[in-house]
């Protein structure tokens, strides 16, 4: 071991596979990485020396017996490959790194971490099997699903409601058990509980998939669970998105089977040896409590039927039968690569009202994601209905109009004291809950009393990785209300919305990807999308709106070129934000495909068809392009898929393949501009902001009308009175392009304000989640995410918190705040891949103030507004400068650490 007294750089988060001591990795193509700190500015490492080992005990004992890097001379800190021998699945190894300084001092070891390997196939389930309380017989599927209004072609499909199972084993361990981890997978969802206590935080695990393709299974360290002697196993499962009937709302009806599991449980003794309990037919089965279940219908749960210590050893289960073994899904079994969904928020009432009588209306004061906790007294029998919305009708009653109805939640009492429920397999979006058959706390009553209704926002439980704040109370609120929207459809998939849909529209991912990624880590979930991505590519080689493919639309929400995109520009968007080259590696094949499918479907290198800008604010009601010709938008995205591709290809060190389609990238940009630039005018098409923005986001204006472009950009925009009309394609590359042409201040005065629709004008309206039209509508979403683009801005260009051109896991730091409008002062912080950027200035008449942080290992440039006559410091200190390529900008170059920017005069 080294001394680190004189070492200026220490390990401080360690991380496989971008997670902290996850559980189910791969055992091929494993990755480590690990943030640094320094309370020196300037410190960055040189060299690292990573092991791995079988036990605490040898890796403690400097037995390295997996892997030893040996010193390796690199700054290398993000998805580091692991190199050692052949590792073993469904098994757990302990690792260290330490790291050198720029003066080559050693730093202490990092804490001991570890990983679980997953199963890698059917032999590492050391016989589990799959198994079920009933079996769906192969005439009855329905895979992939069938929409709604076309459900009546399905006949007798998809009718039977299926039991909702219990499964239980009882298990005695014969020898004193060291460690214990479950290996399970229940389709649709499970909970697992051992000892009748809950396995893990998960709620809907685990993620959802297209099934025929690829199955999830969970990884979860039951340890603390067991007890010495007699254990028991209790799961339920529930339907999810692998069995949706005709009962209630539902968006469309699939039957990939009827609810299954599958289960390892491995132990580990103290003396080294292991054993396992696995799901066969020796497990019983019977009905549990919830009677229905739909993930877009609702949940009802009748607490008469429940069986008491039915998951707890001693259990008398006699009346139950054995597990039947069914079909097995069609789909592999990989381990889950995403955090889990779970509850991250709760929110009491905030208001009750009575719209009419014994019907109460619950008022929780924010729009989520989620669940309801229902706490209520009352007698044997007696049923609670609950009715969750966003919004309400004119007689102030709950409003499904729009989100799907009917959706609702019932419990039936079984009249012992305070009873507690939540639903398992379901959530929904809503404020607003309508209470029927029972009543508040404090009335007297026949009918049940309601103790406590409290609302739980679920989502996917990723890290948040943001936060940002500016002296502009509205812009705050916008960011307040776009941030809800986000977390709201942050599930297995990013969704459009939490209730009627629920499903992965494509174009949001990439779309939103910054603004997201910005507030949550992405890189476990954007991955997972990849994947989900691949299994939907068709046999033609294009990749349909949504993903996983649950149902199968028609014409533009089939096909469309602006949402099947994404199957491009999500892996570049993992490898800018992290690196990550192993993704540009497994999905190159598919990304091929995808846009030989396009240049097969263009006409002149001209794509015309899909939906265009979606929802762009016209004369008509919101829906397909209005403003701006179809044509437009797909050949511009064409176009971008092409040059990525081409870009991707040489990171691949794929060079002929990176020079064919550079060459095709030039040819559809000059057809793009053939067809649609009007060289006299220097307008695109109809010059709508979308028309005019994408050209200039993506690198399809030469250079030499760039600035005119622009400038006809934005007198357009002014002559309109700064109003927004660009639609879910175009708002994102408007900002885009704004920003990058030094334009914030019209991004700000399109903004910042609430008297035309837009984002003020929704918080006006009341709404305290991002809604799906820029006015706020009634009969459309009033939670939707995908025209929150200014998020991103808001981090960019306000905090000023970015990466240079060129740079990829933010190595490369580019600090830029934005000065606009009335804005005095703004702060952000980003967690990156090497630790947290953090910003925060201040600005008066005659002077600006920034507090930097940079991360050990990277570096930055920082860009500031230094005006005629004043002076820079920088840590008290005056400094010297570079001009900046940007008018009344001055660049400061410099590495990690904490700075303070001071110009004054």
């Amino acid at each position: 071991m080294f001394n680190d007294a004189f070492a200026q750089l220490n390990v401080v988060t360690t991380l496989c596979e971008n997670r902290v001591d996850p559980l189910g990795v791969p055992v091929q193509n494993l990755h480590f990485g690990w943030e640094t700190s320094s309370q020196q500015n300037d410190q960055y490492q040189t060299a690292y020396q990573l092991v791995v080992a079988t036990s605490i005990k040898n890796l403690k004992a400097g037995v390295f017996d997996n892997w030893n890097s040996a010193v390796i001379k690199s700054d290398e800190s993000v998805l580091v490959p692991y190199l050692g021998k052949s590792l073993k699945p469904g098994t757990v190894y302990y690792w260290q790194v330490r790291v050198w300084d720029k003066n080559k001092k050693a730093s202490s070891w990092s804490r001991v971490s570890t990983f679980c390997t997953g199963l890698e196939n059917t032999a590492d389930w050391k016989g589990a099997r799959w198994i079920g309380y009933e079996d769906l017989p192969d005439d009855m599927r329905v895979a992939p699903g069938v929409h709604f209004p076309s459900v009546s072609q399905l006949g007798n499909k998809a009718m039977q409601r299926p039991v909702v199972p219990n499964f239980r084993k009882e298990f005695t361990a014969p020898k004193k058990v060291a460690m214990a981890y479950a290996f399970i997978s229940g389709l649709g969802q499970y909970e697992l509980t051992l000892n009748g206590r809950k396995a893990g935080n998960g709620f809907l695990t685990p993620g959802w998939t297209y099934y025929d393709k690829t199955c999830l299974y969970n990884v979860l360290d039951v340890t603390s669970l067991l007890k010495p002697g007699t254990n028991a196993i209790g799961v339920t499962v529930g339907n999810g998105f692998y069995n949706i009937n005709r009962e209630r709302y539902f968006k469309f009806v699939d039957a990939s089977g009827m609810p299954k599991l599958i289960c390892r449980i491995k132990l580990v003794y103290t003396d080294g040896t292991t054993g396992d309990i696995v799901s066969d037919q020796s497990w019983k089965t019977a009905p549990s409590a919830i009677i229905f279940s739909s993930i877009y219908g609702g949940e009802d749960y009748d607490a008469r039927l429940e069986q008491k210590g039915w998951n707890t050893t001693g259990f008398n289960d006699a009346q139950w039968r054995n597990a039947e073994l069914v079909t097995v899904p069609k789909g592999i079994l990989k381990a889950d690569p995403d955090y889990p969904v779970a509850v991250m928020d709760s929110f009491k009432v905030q208001k009750v009202s009575e719209p009419k009588p014994s019907v109460y209306v619950y008022d929780f004061g924010q729009n989520i994601s989620g669940i309801l906790e229902l706490k209520v007294k009352g007698r044997k029998g007696q049923t609670v209905k609950l009715t969750p919305a966003e919004i309400l009708t004119p007689g102030k009653l709950a409003n499904q109009e729009a989100t799907g109805e009917p959706y609702y939640l019932s419990y039936t009492l079984k009249g012992n004291g305070v009873e507690v429920w939540r639903p398992k397999f379901t959530y929904y979006g809503f404020r607003y809950v309508q209470v029927e058959g029972a009543v508040p706390a404090g009335k007297k009553d026949t009918l049940p009393i309601i103790q406590q209704l409290t609302s739980l926002h679920t989502r996917n439980s990723s890290p948040q990785s943001g936060t940002f704040n500016c002296s502009n109370k509205l812009f705050n609120r916008i960011y307040t209300l776009i941030n809800w929207a986000i977390k709201s459809n942050y599930q297995s998939v990013i969704t459009d919305c939490p209730h009627r849909e629920k499903l992965s529209w494509l174009e949001q991912d990439y779309l939103m990807g910054n603004s997201i990624h910005y507030n949550l880590d992405n890189y476990a979930l954007y991955r997972k999308l990849v994947f989900d991505l691949i299994d939907a590519q068709s046999k033609e080689g294009f990749v349909p709106d949504i993903a996983p493919e649950f149902v199968k639309f028609d014409g533009g929400f089939l096909d469309s070129p602006e949402w099947g995109s994404s199957a491009v520009i999500l892996p570049w968007q993992l490898y800018t934000w992290y690196g990550d080259k192993d993704i540009l590696q497994q999905a190159y094949p598919m990304m091929q495909r995808y846009v030989a499918y396009l240049a097969g479907k263009a006409n002149n290198h001209i794509l015309n068809y899909g939906l265009g800008d979606w929802f762009d604010y016209g004369p008509n009601q919101p829906g397909e392009a209005q403003l701006t010709p179809k044509a437009l938008t797909a050949t511009a995205i064409y176009y971008y898929d092409v040059m990525l591709l081409g870009k991707m290809a040489s990171v691949l060190n794929k060079s002929q393949d990176a020079v064919a389609y550079e060459k095709q990238a030039t040819e559809v940009k000059d057809a793009f501009n053939s067809k649609f630039f009007n060289a006299a005018t220097n307008v695109y098409s109809t010059g709508s902001q979308t028309a005019m923005a994408m050209p200039l986001s993506l690198g399809l204006v030469n250079e030499s009308n760039r600035a005119t472009v622009l400038k006809n950009l934005t007198d357009s925009i002014k002559q309109q009175n700064y109003k927004l009309t660009a639609g879910d394609i175009g708002f994102h590359f408007l900002i885009n392009a704004l920003d990058k042409g030094g334009q914030s201040q019209v991004i700000y005065d399109m903004n910042n304000r609430d008297d035309v629709p837009g984002y003020g004008y929704q918080l006006k309206k009341g709404a305290t989640a991002l809604t799906e039209s820029w006015p706020a509508l009634e009969n459309v979403s009033n939670n939707h995410l995908m025209l929150g683009h200014i998020m991103e801005w808001f981090y960019s260009g306000l905090a000023g918190i970015a990466q240079e051109d060129g740079s990829t896991g933010f190595k490369q730091l580019s600090i830029r705040p934005q000065l606009v409008g009335d804005i005095n002062s703004a702060s952000g912080t980003f967690h990156t891949p090497y630790g947290w950027v953090k910003t925060n200035w201040t600005k008066r008449a005659d002077s600006f103030h920034l507090v930097v942080t940079i991360p050990p290992n990277t570096k930055a440039n920082v860009y500031l507004p230094l005006k005629p006559g004043m002076k820079l410091f920088a840590n008290g200190k005056q400094t010297t400068y570079e001009r900046s390529a940007e008018k009344d900008l001055v660049k400061i170059s410099c590495g990690s650490g904490n700075y303070i920017f001071d110009l004054n005069k």
